[in-house]
Formats: structure tokens, sequence, C-alpha cells
């Protein structure tokens, strides 16, 4: 009897668990642009970090400069990390400051060129 209410218990658990983590994801619509049209961006809070990650059918831009960049509920932008780091490779997740709010849309964004390149948005701000 104890053994089925243990193990009731840890099942509970593990159910409660996986809800809490299924609430603090979130995927954005499509992206959206004339070189970014491919892929979404998934955010995650993981130990008080907000996490941005693109999808893996993302296509990076063929663009000088692309960098990851955020837009909040108020339309205040934030110009944060290279897409593209050394040795070709892609900065595919990162971690939004904490001075970031909320966001409303991950753009890439052309820092040579200063344009969107292609965003994407999320239904409702996350935070």
């Amino acid at each position: 009897m104890i053994h089925k209410t243990l193990l009731a218990s840890l099942t509970a658990l593990v159910i409660a668990a996986t809800s809490s983590l299924a609430q603090d994801s979130h995927k954005s619509g499509p992206f959206q642009g004339a070189k970014a049209n491919k892929g979404f961006v998934t955010h995650t809070t993981q130990n008080g970090k907000s996490t941005l990650t693109l999808s893996d059918d993302f296509v990076p831009p063929q663009t000088p400069d692309p960098h990851w960049q955020v837009v909040d509920s108020n339309g205040k932008t934030y110009l944060l990390d290279r897409l593209m780091i050394k040795g070709d490779k892609m900065n595919k997740s990162i971690v939004v400051p904490d001075y970031v709010k909320d966001i409303a849309k991950v753009q890439m964004w052309c820092a040579f060129a200063e344009v969107n390149l292609g965003e994407a948005a999320f239904e409702h701000a996350v935070k």
C-alpha cells in the first residue's frame, strides 16, 4: 500500500513539473521577411534566465552582419548578439539581458545595412 502511494505521489510530481516547464516555453509565429523567412523562435525561462532559441529549420540570412534584435511590447528595440560567430557558426540560442522586460518580436537585423531582415512575433509578449 505504501509503495502504491509513493508511486502515485511521484507520478503526480513528475506531471506537475512537466506542466510547469511547458508553461515556461513559448513558440513564435514564423519568421517573415526578405532574408529571414524560414523557421521560428522559442522562448524559455530556466533558472530565472530568459532564453531565445531558433528552430532547426531556420536559415541564416546571407548578409554581412546579421544580429539578434528583440522588440518589447512598447515598441522599444534592443540590439543583441551577432547571429553568425567565428568559424561560420550560428549563435542559435541566446540569453536575453535582464534589462529587456518583455519580448513581443524577435528580429534578424543587419547591423551593416541597418535593415530588418525578417521577424517572428509572439501571440502575446513573453517575459
